[in-house]
């Protein structure tokens, strides 16, 4: 599966019968899914279709839907009262002897309350529910334009998120490669160490010289720091070649290399092994930047 962002806009509009239509999706960045939706009045039946569908398209991201309806030209239609205008003709006709008896007009017609009314043709059941159809399914082509984008941009964040591991590998090779934790450099400093405690102390328990001994050689090594990196390398190579939502997996392993790049640095009895590890933990701060915005 691809990498996804979590931003993204997509914008679809369509008609059917006088009604348009328009579904604007905006997503940022967010822990979990939310789906926030603005619907227009009397629409809010489409909010059960709006929660079903999101999620079979994203997992992450604070995700806003909106839907703006509006009708075209109206055509208008007359419509005869027939009761209203079947009791005109037969007053007229009981009336027949005391008014003139002309013909009616349609003018006259028009002119009396009631009689013809005009207003907008009703929508049927069937019409209603072939538009909404075609609303759904352009929110459907919505969400997989918003898809698209994310991907898009998910695939630019792999390309830096790779290139920030591989110079996390390269910062990682100059730490084990140092001459400073060579057996010999190690040894030698330990021997000043251990000098400088026997120069100070006028009489020192052996246990104690011993505990102290070790203690220094545990923070001269930096192998399991080393180990652990790489682990965390590979890992972080296998989740972005696999794809999908592994922005959390990814953000836990930044914790991790963050982790290991402060212990190096707390070891480090070398300049250039200092050096090396600030410069981890600038690239592991950008990597994890960068994760943040992965879904």
């Amino acid at each position: 599966m691809p990498l996804q962002s979590m931003t993204g806009f997509a914008r679809r509009e369509g008609s059917s019968g006088r009604y348009r239509w328009a579904w604007e999706l905006r997503s940022v960045n967010g822990k979990g899914l939310d789906v926030r939706l603005r619907l227009p009045q009397g629409l809010e039946r489409f909010e059960p279709d709006c929660r079903r569908l999101a999620p079979q398209y994203f997992s992450r991201g604070n995700l806003q839907i909106a839907l703006s309806v509006s009708g075209g030209e109206t055509a208008v239609e007359a419509v005869v009262n027939r009761g209203a205008l079947d009791a005109v003709l037969k007053l007229r006709e009981q009336l027949g002897d005391l008014i003139d008896p002309a013909p009616l007009k349609f003018d006259t017609l028009l002119s009396l309350r009631g009689i013809i009314d005009f207003r907008e043709p009703e929508e049927t059941e069937s019409e209603r529910a072939a538009r909404d159809a075609d609303i759904v399914k352009a929110l459907e082509f919505s969400l997989a334009d918003l898809m698209a984008m994310r991907e898009d941009e998910g695939a630019a964040l792999e390309k830096i998120l790779l290139a920030q591991v591989e110079r996390i590998e390269e910062l990682t090779a100059t730490v084990e490669n140092d001459p400073s934790r060579s057996p010999s450099a190690i040894a030698a400093r330990l021997a000043q160490q251990v000098a400088l405690v026997m120069d100070n102390a006028s009489s020192i328990d052996r246990e104690r010289l011993h505990a102290e001994v070790a203690l220094l050689a545990t923070k001269a090594d930096l192998r399991e720091e080393i180990d652990r990196l790489r682990s965390h390398i590979a890992a972080a190579r296998e989740l972005l070649m696999k794809g999908g939502p592994v922005g959390r997996k990814l953000d836990f392993l930044a914790q991790e290399f963050n982790r290991e790049s402060n212990t190096i640095c707390s070891k480090s009895n070398a300049a250039a092994v200092s050096a090396a590890g600030i410069e981890l933990k600038v690239v592991i701060d950008q990597f994890r930047e960068q994760v943040q915005n992965l879904e």
